[in-house]
């Protein structure tokens, strides 16, 4: 069973949207290690009210925190102090989407980021680049920091209206092997929605992931 770590260029660039898709072409299971903020309707919530199959399963978070901040500032608050050692990946015999929180570099505590989180877990990535003014320099900085750290992604999901100057760019540069074209969604995704997406991409991001 695959076991992926998707995270973003930043904030609010369709990680969950797109994590809703990908759960719901590969029925797989989800975890959202931190959630901070939204706790009346977190990333888990509004990805399983988009989830048509009966098969995905959703692990509770680790720490939900009460501030809509970074999790070191929200764990601050919080009175709350978070260590790599206190994440374990579910146990499933089912594929699993773990979503991550903003960027690579978000901070979870004074030293740690997600991408220590990703590197401790020893995961795969996807890395979800939305694409929109300025995303080619926010783009570039994550796969160059994956490049750095040998972490290279297993597949990138280029979020938005196409515009090839900057994918070609992103491709060639970073010598992408495997990536996937996701169309723009203006507005929050339904269940509807996600269900007719899985229909027309399914069979594409079986491919992608290799199962």
């Amino acid at each position: 069973m695959k076991k992926f770590f998707i995270s973003g260029i930043g904030t609010d660039v369709g990680k969950t949207w797109v994590t809703s898709l990908l759960v719901e072409s590969i029925q797989a299971d989800y975890w959202k290690p931190i959630q901070s903020g939204d706790l009346d309707f977190t990333d888990a919530m509004k990805v399983k009210s988009r989830i048509s199959n009966s098969k995905s399963t959703f692990f509770p978070e680790r720490f939900t925190l009460q501030t809509p901040a970074s999790p070191h500032h929200a764990a601050r608050l919080d009175q709350v102090e978070i260590q790599l050692t206190d994440f374990t990946i579910p146990e499933t015999n089912n594929h699993l989407l773990i979503e991550g929180a903003g960027g690579l570099l978000v901070p979870l505590n004074d030293h740690d980021t997600i991408l220590d989180l990703i590197c401790y877990l020893d995961l795969p990535i996807i890395l979800v680049c939305s694409i929109y003014l300025g995303s080619i320099n926010h783009s570039a900085l994550s796969l160059e920091l994956l490049r750095q750290k040998n972490r290279n992604p297993f597949l990138v999901v280029f979020n938005g209206h196409p515009f090839p100057s900057s994918t070609d760019w992103l491709i060639q540069k970073y010598n992408i092997q495997n990536y996937l074209h996701l169309p723009f969604v203006e507005g929050p995704t339904d269940k509807a929605q996600i269900l007719q997406l899985s229909e027309i991409y399914q069979e594409e991001i079986k491919k992608k992931i290799e199962i």
